[in-house]
């Protein structure tokens, strides 16, 4: 289900430059500072989509009505029955805005306030560019009776001066919160696959990257990845509760990909590559070896070829 917009909204809806899908599911408090991050923003020109996938509808309205009169009308709501997964919530948001950019605001990440305003700026300044990628800060916290609590904070990648197809290739090199990215993309590229239900967003980002460079501000921390790492339930991130999820998809778009080259190229390279590959680890790890983890090993072999004989 998805409210229908009023005349003004739709105007606003109309002329604003960036979509901001901020999905969402039974966790009302995390929605609410979600928003609050939103209108504490400097760039202003922005509408925001919250699609509740399978959570408590009455639970999201009753969040989005308190924000209101200080959202303008800038904030819709669109309301999955059952949920459908992450993939289908983010596509579902981007279908809903008309916008130039877009950019996925999961209900329990951060912004520094002058986010947009800086990679809109970015994307503003470099035509050529897919998206903008910002430096990122892990935050640490836990829930608490007053709320959330920050326990700790680490730097996000924090050697990372560019992002690059080839980095990208081996892990994810940025989330959702931390990147503006050109509507029209999809457009190009596709959706977000609904067949993913775990890093769909670097799936997304290779096609992109294939296509596009991605830029990268760099000059100082403006997205922040919240994250709770004993948390379950609800309140758990998908990066810890979906660990075993984020792998196994991570495999199959490997899987996928490699089968797709050898239906075009043949098995000639991979074979080979597998082939090298195990060698030269096997290689280095026995160069790490000390004297006498060698000399033991050639006994060891003296002893079995005796028995042997």
């Amino acid at each position: 289900m998805v409210t229908k917009p009023s005349e003004e909204v739709a105007q606003i809806a109309s002329e604003a430059r960036i979509g901001i899908v901020l999905r969402t599911k039974d966790r009302p408090t995390m929605l609410t500072r979600a928003l609050e991050d939103i209108l504490a923003q400097r760039f202003d020109s922005w509408v925001a989509v919250v699609v509740n996938d399978g959570g408590d509808a009455d639970a999201v309205d009753e969040v989005v009505e308190r924000f209101h009169d200080r959202a303008r009308g800038r904030i819709s709501t669109i309301h999955h029955p059952n949920g459908l997964g992450r993939s289908a919530a983010a596509n579902a948001g981007v279908h809903g805005v008309t916008t130039d950019y877009v950019v996925l605001h999961d209900d329990d990440d951060l912004w520094d306030p002058g986010f947009l305003e800086a990679t809109a700026a970015w994307l503003d300044a470099h035509p050529g560019d897919g998206g903008v990628v910002a430096r990122t800060e892990i935050v640490y916290e836990r829930e608490t009776t007053n709320g959330f609590e920050e326990t700790g904070r680490v730097p996000f990648w924090p050697t990372l001066r560019s992002i690059s197809y080839a980095e990208l290739l081996q892990v994810n090199r940025f989330v959702p919160i931390a990147y503006l990215y050109r509507r029209r993309l999809h457009d190009e590229v596709g959706d977000y696959r609904e067949d993913i239900h775990a890093a769909e967003d670097w799936e997304f980002n290779l096609r992109v990257a294939a296509r596009y460079p991605i830029g990268f501000l760099g000059d100082k921390v403006r997205a922040y990845w919240m994250q709770r790492p004993t948390a379950v339930g609800a309140l758990g991130n998908s990066m810890f509760v979906l660990g075993d999820d984020h792998d196994f998809y991570d495999r199959m778009v490997r899987d996928q990909a490699l089968r797709s080259y050898v239906a075009g190229h043949g098995d000639g390279l991979p074979l080979f590559l597998a082939r090298y590959v195990q060698d030269e680890v096997a290689r280095q790890l026995d160069e790490r070896r000390t004297v006498g983890q060698r000399l033991v090993d050639v006994l060891r072999r003296r002893r079995q070829a005796r028995r042997m004989r």
